[in-house]
């Protein structure tokens, strides 16, 4: 449940929130100001030009609602993308409003080639279907007038939209869909990250020479055109790395093997002298068990050993972190598994247990991590 300290913060983090779609909280960053202001300042003259006899204020009322529909349509795109998401069981944390468009932050990534494609082709599918709609709707009126002008655009823009986020690309959703057949064709999910990666590079290169041509050209918005493409060429090249980056996080190494990471596991009572847990861990992962069995968490060694300078011999329990359930690594489950949930909990060490429930090693965070930096 979100409770609303907790939505506070989902605001602090990403923007201003809005409201709730299947349970996914909508956020609008300050930027997305900047962006609409943008479009009111370019989009009002262009509706004097085209529409003879709008006034100046008419004209900026027209361009402010074009700025809400384009918002509303990259609303549409993303939630296409995480209701698909929901409905495959991927949960959501947020869809956020920004300057370029908008994102959905899915909180884990899907383990199937096909889950990953059909998330990411969702999305332009209803920029289609919206930019389909809104073109049927300017060719039912007779007579081209401002709001003819206002859903033409918005026709175009949707169409522009789902045409821009098909290239094969990351972080673009063609650059998923690319990463996603890839994958499907190979089995290795890093192998489609890096084609992918290889066609935002792409992407961003054609973008800044559409941009230096509108110079040589001197077309009329040759400077819109080259500080646009900029930005975008940026956004792409920047979520490209992310991408690479986060997928070197969580590729499992080859040739390498939990046993080779994991700490020897020892079980002492809990009620042990701090200073003598600490003596026998020596190198070794400690699960501290109460007298009925139940385990009250694993020794953390920087604790005990503030713990056993003051008060040697209190019960070890007292430095003891508790063991959840996503601090649980099953011995079996494969690399890349284990390597995305460790990297996406929050914990220091991990517990990990045999197929019988019984603790066989305790793998560090930290191990893990320079594993994968090394990989």
């Amino acid at each position: 449940m979100v409770t609303e300290q907790s939505w506070r913060r989902v605001g602090r983090d990403g923007g201003l929130p809005l409201f709730r779609v299947a349970g996914i909280p909508v956020l609008l960053a300050p930027s997305w100001w900047l962006g609409s202001a943008a479009i009111v300042v370019l989009y009002a003259p262009m509706v004097e030009r085209l529409v003879p006899g709008i006034g100046g204020t008419a004209g900026v009322l027209l361009a402010a609602t074009f700025a809400v529909l384009l918002g509303l349509s990259v609303l549409a795109h993303e939630l296409g993308h995480s209701l698909v998401a929901l409905r495959l069981g991927i949960p959501v944390r947020r869809l956020r409003l920004f300057l370029l468009g908008g994102v959905s932050e899915v909180m884990r990534t899907p383990d199937r080639p096909g889950h990953e494609g059909l998330i990411a082709v969702a999305g332009p599918i209803v920029s289609i279907v919206l930019a389909g709609s809104f073109a049927l709707g300017a060719a039912a009126i007779p007579h081209p007038d401002a709001v003819w002008l206002l859903i033409a655009q918005t026709a175009f823009a949707n169409a522009a939209v789902a045409v821009f986020n098909l290239l094969p690309g990351l972080p673009l959703d063609g650059g998923r869909i690319l990463r996603a057949g890839v994958w499907a064709a190979t089995g290795r999910r890093a192998l489609g990250t890096k084609a992918a990666v290889a066609g935002g590079g792409v992407v961003a290169v054609l973008l800044v020479g559409w941009a230096v041509l509108g110079l040589l050209d001197g077309s009329e918005d040759r400077w819109l055109r080259f500080g646009v493409c900029l930005l975008t060429a940026w956004f792409v090249v920047a979520g490209a790395r992310g991408e690479l980056s986060a997928e070197r996080r969580k590729t499992w190494p080859e040739g390498l093997t939990l046993s080779q990471l994991m700490q020897p596991v020892l079980q002492l009572p809990a009620e042990s002298p701090v200073s003598g847990a600490l003596t026998a861990s020596a190198g070794r992962g400690v699960v501290l068990v109460r007298a009925d069995g139940v385990a009250a968490g694993l020794l953390d060694r920087g604790m005990a050993e503030r713990l056993a300078t003051t008060s040697p011999h209190a019960p070890a329990e007292q430095a003891a972190v508790p063991i959840r359930p996503e601090t649980v690594l099953l011995e079996n489950e494969t690399g890349d598994e284990l390597a995305e949930r460790v990297m996406g909990t929050p914990a220091w060490e991990y517990l990990v247990v045999d197929l019988e429930g019984r603790p066989s090693g305790v793998l560090r965070r930290e191990d893990l991590k320079a594993a994968l930096d090394r990989g």
